[in-house]
């Protein structure tokens, strides 16, 4: 094998432009499907990671048919004491679970005394809200000094709102709600911090304590609308949502239907569709590799068998079995795939460490100054590797044939 090895070499190197031609175009599509799987994949990761740190976690619990009617803040579909302690029996005993944060949100109308106008709030407890979203305290773009965020009293309010009604951190304000019976209630706040927005859920919504909320909407027990649960590990997200949906979709209530449901944020956030355009288009780039591939090494394969008919025929004739004719072609077309899928990677992982070196910004929606790091894992570079030399040799695998096929007498007279 090592002869057929060395041999498949010396013949590509007799035909050096034609060798460095293909494998250039081999490198080529690597380059590109390589570079767009570490630029989409870092962008992917950011966003996923700016909607499910700073707003949604990675999953979330709500009482049966609230996301259904989530437009309209139901808070007849808040959870109860009870239901919201099975709950976090259940999370607490999960290993993958990081933190879990517990919310009672409500729509309010927001009164800055001059002019206003309506305000969705994330009543929160904010050791919990900020353990369990990372990124929030990052997205505040102004808060008061020397105050703990979000103290009974205070409120974080979004940007577009603060923009919007002229409102700055320190102001005095009034949030005005109606309860589940339909009174109104009203309570000045002082605005602490605002939030600036992202695209997706969250980039309006402000946060206030949850004693406020309860004050504000004259809850006397205790009840929430979510549980948004942070996992160590995303990767972990599928089997800890059948996990959950094993443990809570099994309760039901008296007449029998079913209490919880459990969302993961890709069911909740419209982003997810950007996520899933982003892995169809990487499809297709590796569809194109496989092609530009395929038809190269084909080509290159069939015009090598053609111009050395005269040679197949005498390697014949001296007693070369067709199983080493045959070999020795395959082995050119894999040593291409080799040259040009090492060469590709190289290049690839030094364009990435340049761009990282560059420090690109970009802008996605309503936020700025995002930094793009591309990054590749050794599992991201090895099945398209493994593609590219297993479709070489596929596509050397014809014209091998042909040539291992062909009689010795007809290839000798050929001219």
């Amino acid at each position: 094998m090592r002869n057929i090895i060395k041999i498949a070499a010396k013949n590509l190197l007799r035909y050096k432009r034609r060798t460095l031609l293909t494998t250039a175009l081999i490198a080529l599509g690597v380059v590109s499907v390589l570079l767009f799987i570490a630029v989409s994949g870092s962008f992917k990761s950011l966003m996923i990671g700016q909607i499910t740190d700073s707003v949604m976690g990675h999953v979330q619990i709500h009482r049966k048919g609230y996301v259904a009617s989530i437009d309209s803040l139901p808070l007849n579909r808040n959870l109860n004491a009870k239901q919201m302690a099975k709950v976090e029996e259940i999370l607490r005993a999960e290993p993958a679970v990081e933190s879990f944060t517990l919310r009672l949100r409500l729509g309010a109308m927001f009164s800055n005394f001059t002019e206003t106008t309506n305000i969705r709030l994330n009543a929160v407890v904010p050791e919990d809200e900020f353990r369990a979203m990372p990124l929030l305290a990052s997205r505040l773009s102004e808060k008061k000094a020397g105050e703990e965020l979000l103290v009974p009293g205070g409120v974080l309010i979004p940007a577009l709102l603060a923009k919007g009604m002229q409102v700055t951190v320190g102001d005095t304000v009034v949030l005005v709600a109606t309860n589940r019976d339909g009174s109104v209630n009203g309570k000045p706040f002082t605005v602490h911090g605002v939030l600036d927005g992202i695209s997706g859920p969250g980039g309006r919504d402000g946060a206030i304590h949850l004693d406020d909320a309860k004050e504000l909407l004259r809850i006397s027990g205790v009840e929430i609308s979510e549980i948004a649960v942070r996992l160590k590990d995303i990767d972990d997200l599928p089997a800890v949502t059948a996990l959950l949906e094993q443990q809570l979709g099994g309760l039901t209530n008296k007449e029998g239907q079913p209490v919880f449901e459990v969302h993961t944020w890709e069911k909740l956030s419209p982003f997810y569709n950007i996520a899933k355009m982003i892995d169809l288009m990487t499809l297709f780039i590796k569809v194109m590799l496989v092609a530009i591939v395929l038809v190269s090494i084909m080509n290159v394969m069939i015009m090598a068998v053609y111009e050395r008919i005269g040679e197949i025929g005498t390697i014949a004739a001296i007693g070369t079995t067709p199983g080493k004719i045959l070999a020795l072609f395959l082995a050119e077309g894999f040593l291409l795939a080799i040259v040009g899928t090492a060469t590709g990677t190289v290049i690839s992982l030094l364009a990435i460490a340049a761009l990282n070196s560059a420090a690109i910004t970009f802008n996605f929606g309503m936020q700025t100054g995002l930094l793009l790091q591309p990054a590749i894992s050794v599992g991201q570079i090895a099945p398209i590797l493994a593609m590219v030399i297993f479709i070489s040799v596929l596509a050397s695998l014809q014209p091998a044939w042909k040539a291992a096929k062909m009689d010795p007498i007809a290839a000798l007279r050929h001219v």
